[in-house]
């Protein structure tokens, strides 16, 4: 019944816009007009295979780049031809104007002002052209956009830090999900990014992976080589727990968990599941603080309380949580004393528009915090866009980000 209804979907789609294609190539040549004709049924033919497969298949039999890429087709047609379908809409708007009018006796004109073809065949060529654009825009995401790794530098000014700690240097890394790579160069070369900047700490804030522990197998000569003097601190992220898979059996769910949790012991990482460490230098001592993922909207393996016991005594509290929603729901209600939070999960929707200092993504709909460092008192949280993604196997407008802060007292 699934498959009907997303058959039926895609099939009046597809005819609805296919009449515009019909009236746009009209004029072409018969090997043009063919083509295109020919090839407007792929994507269909494509996507009736892929939703088939999905359904009654096993999709985790690939690996998740592969099926990133076959969502991505899938969505990029479909998307693509409601675009030209609301161009197509505004035509019919036209010709129902016209009958109307030669209804009443009104007349009209057969064509725009000093057009020479038809105004029907004008605009379906319109509708054609508006649904290459997002096609376009697809490709010079993953082309472009999927590795155009960023740094972002960010001051941070906290009263209480000790003097002994004044002027740290914090890397964070957020949302790697391993299992989505397609160019394992250019990820090599986003990790070296990072180390060029020496930090003296780094932070990672969850999603190592998609799924599946498999995932990030053979990228751990990549990710094993990121080291920092203070130590490199980690989080798990809601992807890290396995919960969009399909698992034979709750033990082959917990073990695959249990085996995630030891590569980042393998990869040098501190894994902190709802704990703390302290860092001291100079006799005076800031505490890190772990939870495992918590949101408003995902799962909630996190117990803030049980991480933050103990840390009283710290002058400056950090703390790494996935999930920003996290910040509002119980870190600031709850915690006044933690000082900062470092966050990810959003990726920024990996896409948006960022000029100067204004930004706009979709997820700014669904998630208060998205992006950049936000205060409120002396709390501070900051959303990293995400090193990876998941789903679209690039990235426009919104790049993957590497964070650089500096801790200074004031």
């Amino acid at each position: 019944m699934t498959l009907a209804i997303f058959v039926t979907i895609f099939l009046l789609i597809d005819f609805y816009f296919y009449q515009g294609v019909l009236s746009a190539s009209k004029t072409w040549t018969p090997l043009w007009k063919n083509a295109l004709r020919i090839g407007f049924w792929l994507p269909t033919l494509f996507a009736v295979i892929s939703v088939s497969w999905w359904m009654f298949g096993n999709p985790y039999s690939i690996n998740a780049s592969t099926r990133n890429f076959i969502i991505t087709g899938v969505v990029a047609a479909y998307l693509s031809k409601v675009l030209g379908i609301l161009v197509l809409f505004t035509e019919d708007l036209y010709r129902g104007v016209r009958w109307v009018g030669s209804y009443f006796g009104l007349g009209t004109k057969e064509s725009l002002p000093g057009a020479i073809i038809p105004r029907s065949q004008f605009l379906s060529q319109v509708a054609v052209a508006t649904a290459a654009l997002p096609v376009g825009a697809f490709v010079y995401g993953i082309v472009s956009g999927a590795h155009d790794y960023r740094i972002r530098r960010v001051t941070v000014r906290l009263k209480n830090l000790p003097k002994s700690f004044d002027g740290i240097t914090i890397g964070q890394i957020s949302d790697i999900h391993s299992g989505s790579f397609w160019n394992k160069v250019a990820v090599k070369g986003g990790v070296e990014m990072l180390l060029m900047e020496k930090p003296d700490i780094i932070f990672f804030t969850g999603d190592l992976v998609n799924n599946q522990t498999s995932e990030v197998k053979d990228y751990l000569p990549i990710f094993e080589k990121v080291r920092a003097p203070l130590g490199v601190y980690s989080v798990t992220g809601n992807h890290d727990y396995g919960d969009y898979h399909r698992w034979a059996s709750r033990e082959e769910k917990a073990q695959n968990f249990r085996d995630l949790v030891q590569v980042h012991k393998t990869m040098g990482y501190d894994i902190l599941m709802n704990e703390h460490r302290f860092i001291e230098q100079g006799g005076e001592k800031i505490a890190i603080i772990g939870n495992e993922n918590w949101g408003v909207r995902f799962s909630k393996y996190g117990n803030l309380e049980q991480a933050y016991r103990g840390t009283e005594e710290a002058a400056v509290k950090l703390l790494l949580s996935h999930d920003p929603t996290h910040w509002d729901a119980q870190v600031r209600p709850q915690f006044p004393d933690i000082d900062m939070t470092f966050a990810g999960h959003t990726h920024g929707f990996q896409f948006g528009v960022e000029i100067g200092n204004f930004k706009w993504s979709p997820v700014q709909y669904v998630y208060k915090q998205w992006a950049d460092l936000h205060r409120e008192g002396d709390q501070y949280l900051y959303v990293n866009r995400g090193f990876g993604y998941i789903g679209y196997p690039g990235r426009v407008g919104i790049p993957p980000e590497l964070t650089l802060f500096e801790l200074k007292r004031g």
